[in-house]
C-alpha cells in the first residue's frame, strides 16, 4: 500500500513573492560570481489551484523548489523509507524530466517521459545513495499547446512505525488576530484536520482569542477539535508545557506540534512532519524551518545548533542566513543539498512525539529563551534526535526589528543559557561560557546599557540560589523585571518631537555592512587594546556637563555597536523597530558598581560550577514533571 509523504502544492494566496518557494524558472546564468535570472517561465497567473499549475507552450518549469522538491537524504538517513514513488497527473502534451542531486549540488537526470492528453505517470526512485545529501525533483517542458500539472504526490510503500494522530499546541499572549488566522487556515485544510486530534490554544493574555472577530466562525468549523485554555502568563515554556501536559492525557494523540502565535502556516508542512515522524526509525523531534513573515521568500532558520564551548545557540553556518529564494533557488544553492543535522529546532514549529514527553518530561520552567534548545539537548541524552526537515516551514515575524538582549528578556537570556549549560555542558566549569557571559556584561556596560546588566546580575544571583527558584518565580518574575526598568532612563522610549532632545554633534552614519558579513570591529590585539582603553575611560572619566544635558550624538540602531558607543558620553539611539529613540547616558559610578558585581558573580559561579551542576541535574526530573508543572498551572 502506497501512502503520501508530501504533495506537490502551490501558494494558498496569490502572493507572487512566494512563488519561488514552489516553482523555479528555467534559465539562470552567472555574472561576476552571482546567480542571475535570465528568464522567468513561472508566473503566479499560471497557478490554477492548490495542487495544479500550467506550463505555457514551449516553456519549461522546474519544481526543484523548497516546497516541491523531495529532500531524499533526510528520508534515507532518519526513516525506514527505502524508495519513493513520484506520481504526476497531467493534461496536455510535453515531457516530464526527473532529476536528483548529490551532496555537492551536482544534478543528474534520472528519467524522462513523454506525456499527452490526460496521463498519470509514476516514477519509482530508490533512496540508496543520499547519505551526505541530495534531493529528487521533476521538471515539466510543454509542447506548443501547453501542459497542465493537475496533481503530484511523493509516496512510499514503507510501513509506518506509528499511525497515531497529532495535536497542535499554540501559546499566545495578546495576539488573537494571528491565532484566528491560523485556525482559519487549518479549518480550510480538511486533509490536515484528518490527522489532528486536538488544537490547544493556551491563552495567557488579556486580549482573548475567543473575543477576536472571526473566532466564532472558525470555532463552529473546528468544533470539538479546538480547545481554548486560559491561564496566567507563564511565558512560552509555560504555555507549551501546558500543551504537553494536555497531550499526555489524550489516548488518540501520539504527537504534539508546537506552533508560535505570530505565524502564517503552510498547512502541507504539518502533513509532512507527521509523515516523517510516523516513519522515523526511532521517536524523533521533527522541526520546521522559519521564513520571514514580512519578507516571505527569505529563510532565517534552517539547522540550528548549540556551539558547546561557549554554549550558545547559532545557525550551523551563520554566514548563509538570511537566504533569499528570489536570488538563488534550490538548484543554485549548493549548500542546501548537503544534509545538515540540527541540535534543536525552534518551537515556532516543532513536532514532539508523546513518547519523548513521557520519558523526559515537560519544558524547563524557563519562561522564554532556551526552553526549545534545552529540551532537544535533554532528548538527545535520552537517545531521541532532532531533525529540522527541509520542505516543512512556516512564516514567522523575524527578529530583525527586535533587540531583546537589552530589554526585560536580558534576564532570561542570561539565566537560561547558564542553567542549560549547568545541565548539559560537557566542559569542566562550563568551557568558555562564563568568560563569554562576562564579556557580554562588559559590552553592555561600555554601551551604557545598565538595565540589561542589572537584569543579568539578577539572573546570576537566582542561579546561585538553586533550581527551586525557577518554578517559584515563574508567575511573577516578568512584573519584577518590568518594574525594575523604571529606574533606568534608557528604558524610556521617546517618540514625539517634544520628547526627543537635540544632540550636540548631530547624527553619525557609518558605511552599510554587505549582506552575510558581520560589522567590522577590533580583533585580536587591537580588541584587547580597545577594551582596556574604553574600560579605563568609563572607569576614570566623567561625562561632560554638555553631554549630560543633551545627547552627544544620534545613532541608528545598526550603528550603535559595542565598539562605537563606548566613545561617547551619551547617545540617542533608534529602537530596533524604528518607532522611537532611547537616550543612553554614561554614568561612572554605575559602571564601576556593575563591573565589580560582574567580576564577583562570575567568579562565584565558576567556583560553584560543579556543585550547582549537580544540584540542577538532580532537580531536573522534578522541575520538568507534569506534577510540578500542574502546581504552577494552578497558581494565581
Amino acid at each position: 500500500m502506497w501512502t503520501a509523504l508530501q504533495n506537490v502544492i502551490f501558494p494558498l494566496d496569490r502572493d507572487p513573492d512566494v512563488l519561488p518557494l514552489y516553482a523555479d524558472p528555467e534559465t539562470w546564468t552567472t555574472i561576476d560570481g552571482q546567480n542571475v535570472k535570465v528568464s522567468n517561465h513561472a508566473h503566479i497567473d499560471d497557478v490554477l489551484s492548490r495542487t495544479s499549475a500550467r506550463v505555457n507552450g514551449g516553456k519549461r518549469v522546474s519544481f526543484a523548489s523548497y516546497f516541491n522538491a523531495f529532500p531524499a537524504s533526510y528520508w534515507q538517513h532518519w526513516t525506514n523509507v527505502k524508495r519513493v514513488r513520484l506520481e504526476l497527473s497531467t493534461t496536455g502534451s510535453g515531457t516530464i524530466l526527473v532529476y536528483r542531486s548529490n551532496s555537492q549540488g551536482a544534478q543528474q537526470r534520472v528519467e524522462s517521459r513523454r506525456v499527452s492528453e490526460n496521463a498519470t505517470s509514476t516514477f519509482d526512485l530508490p533512496l540508496k545513495s543520499f547519505g551526505d545529501g541530495g534531493w529528487y525533483w521533476f521538471e515539466l517542458e510543454a509542447d506548443e499547446d501547453g501542459l497542465v500539472l493537475d496533481r503530484g504526490t511523493w509516496l512510499t510503500d514503507a510501513k509506518q512505525k506509528n499511525s497515531g494522530k497529532a495535536s497542535l499546541g499554540t501559546t499566545t499572549f495578546n495576539k488573537p488576530d494571528y491565532c484566528v488566522n491560523t485556525l482559519d487556515a487549518l479549518a480550510q485544510s480538511p486533509e490536515v484536520l484528518e490527522l489532528i486530534d486536538r488544537i490547544f490554544i493556551i491563552d495567557q493574555g488579556d486580549q482573548k482569542v475567543a473575543d477576536q472577530d472571526g473566532f466564532d466562525q472558525v470555532n463552529d468549523k473546528l468544533g470539538e477539535q479546538l480547545e481554548i485554555i486560559d491561564q496566567a502568563n507563564l511565558g512560552g515554556s509555560g504555555g507549551f508545557s501546558r500543551s504537553m501536559a494536555e497531550v499526555l492525557k489524550r489516548d488518540d494523540s501520539d504527537f504534539l506540534i508546537l506552533l508560535d502565535d505570530d505565524v502564517k502556516i503552510e498547512p502541507e508542512s504539518i502533513l509532512r512532519t507527521v509523515a516523517f515522524a510516523r516513519h522515523s526509525k526511532r521517536p524523533t523531534i521533527v522541526g520546521g524551518h522559519m521564513f520571514d513573515l514580512l519578507n516571505r521568500p527569505v529563510l532565517h532558520a534552517y539547522a540550528e545548533i548549540v556551539d558547546e564551548k561557549p554554549f550558545i545557540w547559532r545557525p550551523q553556518h551563520r554566514e548563509l542566513f538570511p537566504h533569499d529564494f528570489r536570488n538563488t533557488n534550490l538548484r543554485q544553492t549548493r549548500w542546501m543539498h548537503s544534509r545538515m543535522d540540527a541540535d534543536y529546532n525552534g518551537w515556532w514549529f516543532c513536532l514532539i512525539p508523546k513518547k519523548v514527553i513521557q520519558e523526559i518530561g515537560l519544558s524547563l520552567p524557563a519562561f522564554i529563551k532556551w526552553d526549545d534548545s534545552e529540551y532537544s539537548l535533554r532528548a538527545r541524552e535520552h537517545g531521541f534526535p532532532t531533525v529540522s526537515l527541509p520542505g516543512a516551514a512556516l512564516w514567522h515575524v523575524s527578529w530583525l526589528d527586535k533587540d531583546d538582549s537589552i530589554d526585560w528578556q536580558a534576564y532570561f537570556h542570561a539565566r537560561n543559557r547558564i542553567v542549560a549549560g549547568l545541565l548539559h555542558s560537557r566542559y569542566p566549569r562550563s568551557g568558555i561560557l562564563l568568560r563569554d557571559s562576562f564579556r557580554l556584561d562588559l559590552k553592555h556596560l561600555l554601551s551604557m546599557q545598565y538595565y540589561a546588566v542589572t537584569l543579568r546580575h539578577m539572573a546570576l544571583r537566582d542561579i546561585l540560589s538553586g533550581p527551586e527558584h525557577m518554578h517559584a518565580q515563574l508567575p511573577t518574575q516578568l512584573s519584577v523585571l518590568r518594574k525594575t526598568a523604571s529606574s533606568f532612563p534608557e528604558m524610556r522610549v521617546l517618540r514625539t518631537d517634544e520628547e526627543i532632545p537635540p544632540t550636540n554633534q548631530g547624527k553619525r552614519v557609518f558605511p552599510v555592512t554587505p549582506p552575510h558579513k558581520s560589522t567590522p570591529g577590533p580583533r585580536g590585539i587591537s580588541l584587547a587594546v580597545f577594551t582596556a582603553k574604553m574600560t579605563l575611560r568609563h572607569w576614570f572619566t566623567r561625562p561632560s556637563s554638555a553631554n549630560r544635558k543633551h545627547p552627544q550624538v544620534e545613532l541608528a540602531k545598526r550603528d550603535a555597536t559595542w565598539f562605537r558607543t563606548p566613545h561617547y558620553d551619551s547617545a540617542l539611539v533608534s529602537t530596533a523597530d524604528g518607532s522611537g529613540k532611547s537616550w543612553f547616558q554614561r554614568d561612572r559610578s554605575t559602571f564601576r558598581r556593575l563591573l565589580a558585581e560582574s567580576i564577583a558573580l562570575h567568579r562565584q559561579l565558576r567556583d560553584s560550577w560543579r556543585t550547582l551542576s549537580t544540584a540542577y541535574c538532580q532537580e531536573l526530573p522534578a522541575l520538568t514533571s507534569p506534577e510540578e508543572w500542574n502546581k504552577t498551572f494552578a497558581a494565581k
